[in-house]
């Protein structure tokens, strides 16, 4: 494997831990976009945009003729997660109660940084990079927030590049796959209204149970007929609830909460339609009201075949192993906005056989990795710029 010297790198590892120990939740990530951005001006960039799409941080380098040449744009993610984290051996753990790094985004910005840092020290002769560091991946919402930023869509990418991290494969194996990469997902919220009695007289008021119970079996029914549906589709039921806790207490309203995922966005689309029709049907058969709301929607990540190819070439010639990945993944990325309007693809980075899997309590990303990914990004730039 060869990579190119990155000068700064124990920095960069003390960036990644500390952002590790100062977690902050999506769309909240205030703090970790000023250390960025003060990470970032020691590289010098052409200029640097501040609450992109939230707290998003955009930093850009040019060569002296930026529209002579394409614009590459590389993303990173701000957010941690809302999970407490099992790390006690850890120097650096979360100092953050309740949240923790546990996906690996602090990794993927100091490997992003890493870029930062090759581009400070080989200047572009032609055309120009976007560093995007995004919030509110885990939500959904930064992605799409980011692009509706008007100072953004005035920069139009040529293409657009992210990786993610892999546990369960080998340590910086490139995994990549032409057209749908990762799943698209939504959460899905029914909730239902009849009115509340004394538990004593059940018959004087309506209790929405019943509909609750028919609705899951009802959507687990539809998820079972496998043959509507073009591709890999998935219901999860991941939370209900039925009134409060009170014994005296006939509940007047019930909330079913499921997930929704599907490799092709057409199959995510017909399930959502097929179990809002569930819905409307079994509420009227016991005469509840009902409101049904779709929240955390990510599209398919779709990578473009000439995107996946440059990510192929590049990863072979600094001699890192390439694997195809049969199918797409069942985790959704918000990165599927990108892919959606520019040139572009997401792939993975392995992190290790042993690794805890993502959004464990006890993940912990790999600082091997920061060199690694780094150097793939900013070869990738040479395989764009200098064929």
């Amino acid at each position: 494997m060869q990579q190119t010297h990155i000068q700064d790198l124990p920095s960069l590892i003390e960036l990644r831990q500390a952002i590790h120990q100062n977690p902050e939740l999506s769309g909240a990530e205030t703090k970790t976009a000023e250390l960025i951005k003060a990470q970032l001006q020691k590289y010098e960039p052409a200029f640097i945009l501040s609450q992109v799409g939230g707290t998003g941080v955009v930093a850009a380098f040019e060569s002296e003729a930026p529209e002579a040449g394409p614009t590459i744009l590389f993303r990173s993610e701000l957010d941690a997660l809302p999970i407490v984290e099992d790390n006690p051996e850890l120097k650096y753990k979360s100092g953050n109660n309740g949240m923790a790094h546990l996906c690996g985004h602090d990794g993927h910005m100091a490997i992003l940084m890493g870029l930062a840092s090759l581009l400070h020290t080989n200047k572009l002769k032609k055309g120009r990079v976007l560093l995007l560091f995004q919030p509110a991946e885990e939500t959904g919402a930064g992605a799409w927030d980011m692009l509706q930023d008007v100072r953004l869509q005035q920069l139009q990418p040529d293409y657009v590049f992210a990786l993610h991290n892999l546990p369960g494969r080998s340590l910086h194996q490139v995994v990549v796959r032409e057209q749908v990469f990762a799943s698209a997902s939504t959460g899905m919220i029914v909730e239902l209204l009849g009115h509340p009695s004394h538990a004593a007289e059940p018959e004087n008021g309506l209790n929405p149970g019943e509909a609750m119970a028919e609705i899951i079996l009802a959507f687990n029914k539809i998820i079972s007929q496998k043959e509507q549906f073009e591709d890999l589709t998935l219901l999860t039921i991941i939370h209900a609830r039925l009134g409060e806790v009170a014994f005296g207490t006939n509940p007047g309203f019930g909330t079913v909460m499921a997930t929704l995922r599907s490799y092709q966005t057409q199959d995510l689309q017909k399930l959502k339609t097929l179990t809002a029709q569930q819905v409307k049907e079994i509420a009227q058969k016991y005469g509840l009201t009902y409101k049904i709301s779709f929240v955390e929607e990510f599209p398919a990540t779709v990578n473009d075949k000439e995107a996946v190819q440059l990510v192929r070439q590049a990863a072979a010639n600094l001699e890192l192993e390439v694997q195809e990945a049969v199918h797409p993944f069942r985790w959704s990325e918000d990165f599927g906005h990108f892919t959606a309007k520019y040139k572009g693809a997401l792939f993975g980075l392995g992190s290790g056989s042993t690794q805890p899997q993502l959004h464990h309590s006890n993940y912990n990303f790999p600082d091997e990795l920061i060199p690694t990914g780094a150097t793939l990004f900013h070869q990738i730039v040479k395989e764009i710029l200098h064929p």
